[in-house]
């Protein structure tokens, strides 16, 4: 080895070179193509190069490696410790280091461009970061009289000179603050540069940092999160109750309202447009950043969010063939195209829809669990209003939607209501006393437990929500109060007060107080059977035509699916027999995949191919969803044998209850199917 040359060897990469002594250390990086962050160039500003030294022998590489194989810290990187504290053991500015001797340099995952953001379930990828919109710190030259070139040139200029950015393009809005960004940041400016091709922003002096926002625009909720785009990190999160719920509890009402008055469309817009500001501001205020620092936005939704938040007038997605305006991916838009107040000239990106009743929110619980790249068979439900299912692995993908209606999150059950303190959401059954237990939200203790009266005193027992609407039906069969066909059995009324005539029906009684009975009654019972008969049609319809009788794996999305019990899904019937084990919650992954969306901007173009591969079913013209409806009617079905459900519970057997002509009532048990 030359006396005037260092051999350094990069980790993780394993890359390795000689250099001369002198050479900065990011410098030898980047010409070995290792993966280093730098927003200010070098200059000891941005901090986002730091690597750590590591100390010892390395016989592997057949060096020895320490802290005296660069040079001391240097003026730059002293200031930079002066500012923002300092850095952690063993950790050095690459920007600011220069070689001296052989050495061997960690490069940890913080500062790697393209660092993976790890998610929490191990089955699917990593996020690799790698956002559409970066900063890049320039310093240009002044005018000159000599040089009669315009500042936007010499801003170009500087980034091509400096960071190899090449042709670069921008709009109006940038020549328009250009000038004064250059003049207020003493010729020094950071510069936001979308897609590598085109500046957006300009800030005077340096700007260190970026934020996105991913939102998922529910028919119910809003569920939106900030993320800095330079760590990927979630820096803060909102949800609120989509506005749009006064004009109709689910889609098809809404489209309603829009046929029979004129301009409800608008009306719409605007309250959706009016909650993201609001939302906005929310998180920009609780992340402690002005929302000018907010330069980018995805969203994703059903057609009918979709088409509202666009300002697209959805009425063709109220009937038949239920045509979408576009089913496209839409990007660059200007965050003031759709009147959401950020930094004027954020961008935002839509992720593509599916089909008519297929939405961008589907595409993107796709691009977050990623059946295309199993070869398990894998159904995936986003449980709402009107339920989208996907079904498939990496050979072939097919999705549909399925009008479950709004029972599922407490409309239309006499004594339901949506999520919030008070609502009973567990429920346990004794199936001799017939006796419930429950849990509500806000206390952690069942109601037969000590204390139980005192910790709800504040909110008291108002109802029940989704998922204890769920759990309550399956108890309710599993302890036989109601029969296979959803007859509540008033029979065992001689067994338990709790069974209550209710005109010529029965009920069930689940608490009474004081100032109101919560019961179960019968017309309760027939809208979850229609409901959940609606979302096992359309999964069996789907099915039929991948010709399976079985799936492998369920992943049950969305608010609704974060929180039902599985073991209770499958014994009400609302979806295909599986081994339990392998039924699972996919937490909000609407809201997962616009977050990936944001953040790798690989993924847009992922997404974007899958969705043309995807096989779009219309239930409507189904032949045969009517018989998977009728059949799913039954619990948990009339014809499905749910092996693996009957391995794990002892379901009643059944039997069904027949009206005399005097009203009276008498049992009639049938072979169970085998």
């Amino acid at each position: 080895m030359s006396e005037q040359e260092a051999l350094v060897v990069f980790t993780p990469s394993g890359r390795r070179g000689r250099f001369p002594v002198g050479t900065p250390l990011l410098q030898a990086a980047r010409a070995l193509g290792v993966d280093i962050d730098s927003v200010c160039g070098g200059r000891g500003l941005c901090g986002r190069c730091q690597v750590t030294v590591c100390e010892g022998e390395f016989s592997k590489h057949g060096i020895a490696s320490s802290a005296d194989s660069l040079t001391p810290s240097a003026e730059n990187e002293q200031q930079f410790i002066r500012r923002r504290g300092p850095l952690k053991p063993g950790r050095r500015l690459s920007c600011s280091s220069q070689l001296l001797d052989n050495c061997v340099i960690d490069v940890p995952a913080e500062s790697q461009v393209h660092r993976q953001i790890v998610r929490k379930r191990a089955e699917v990828f990593d996020i690799e970061l790698d956002p559409i919109v970066r900063l890049y710190y320039v310093e240009v030259q002044q005018p000159d009289m000599h040089l009669p070139t315009s500042d936007l040139r010499r801003l170009k200029d500087a980034l091509d000179f400096e960071w190899r950015l090449k042709e670069l393009w921008s709009d109006i809005r940038v020549v328009q603050e250009v000038q004064g960004a250059l003049r207020s940041g003493d010729w020094k400016v950071t510069a936001a540069i979308y897609d590598d091709q085109r500046i957006i922003a300009v800030w005077p002096g340096f700007q260190s940092r970026i934020f996105g926002m991913a939102v998922d625009i529910g028919s119910t909720t809003i569920a939106a999160h900030l993320c800095n785009l330079q760590s990927g990190e979630v820096v803060a999160s909102s949800g609120r109750m989509n506005p749009q719920i006064r004009f109709g509890e689910d889609l098809m009402s809404r489209v309603s309202y829009i046929m029979m008055k004129p301009g409800g469309d608008e009306e719409m817009t605007r309250a959706v447009r009016q909650a993201l500001n609001d939302m906005a501001f929310e998180l920009a205020n609780e992340a402690g950043i002005d929302l000018t620092e907010i330069i980018e936005v995805t969203f994703v939704g059903n057609p009918i969010m979709h088409h509202l938040l666009l300002g697209v007038n959805p009425i063709e997605l109220g009937g038949a063939p239920f045509a979408l305006a576009t089913g496209e991916s839409v990007s660059g838009l200007w965050a003031t195209e759709i009147d959401l107040f950020i930094h004027p000239n954020a961008r935002i990106y839509v992720l593509p829809c599916i089909a008519g009743h297929v939405g961008a929110d589907t595409a993107a619980i796709i691009l977050s669990e990623t059946p295309y790249l199993n070869e398990e068979l894998t159904l995936l439900v986003d449980v709402g209003t009107n339920a989208e299912i996907v079904l498939g692995n990496r050979e072939r993908l097919l999705a549909c939607s399925s009008p479950t209606g709004p029972a599922f999150e407490g409309a239309q059950i006499s004594c339901g209501q949506r999520a919030a303190n008070g609502a009973i959401e567990r429920v346990r059954i004794d199936p001799e006393t017939l006796e419930p237990r429950f849990k509500v939200i806000g206390s952690d203790l069942w109601s037969n437990e000590e204390g139980f009266a005192e910790e709800t005193k504040a909110w008291g027992i108002t109802g029940i929500c989704g998922s204890g609407i769920i759990e309550v039906m399956a108890e309710m069969y599993l302890a036989g109060i109601i029969t296979q066909d959803g007859i509540v059995d008033g029979g065992l009324a001689a067994r338990s007060e709790r069974i209550v005539a209710d005109g010529r029906t029965w009920s069930y009684v689940l608490d009474h107080n004081e100032e109101r009975t919560l019961s179960i009654t019968q017309n309760d019972v027939r809208a979850i059977q229609l409901a959940k008969a609606a979302l096992y049609a359309g999964i069996r319809l789907l099915m039929d035509k991948l010709g399976v009788d079985s799936v492998e794996r369920i992943g049950l999305a969305g608010a609704f699916g974060s929180h039902i019990d599985v073991k209770y899904a499958m014994v009400l019937g609302m979806i295909p027999d599986c081994p339990l084990e392998n039924v699972r919650s996919v937490g909000n992954a609407a809201s997962t995949g616009a977050r990936i969306a944001l953040l790798n901007k690989k993924a847009r173009h992922e997404i974007e191919d899958q969705v043309q591969q995807v096989e779009k079913i219309e239930t409507a013209v189904e032949a045969r969803f009517q018989e998977h409806f009728i059949n799913a009617m039954a619990i948990p079905h009339k014809t499905d044998a749910f092996p693996h459900l009957r391995g794990r519970f002892t379901l009643p057997e059944p039997r069904f209850i027949e009206r005399d002509d005097d009203g009276s009532r008498r049992r009639r048990r049938r072979k169970r199917v085998a």
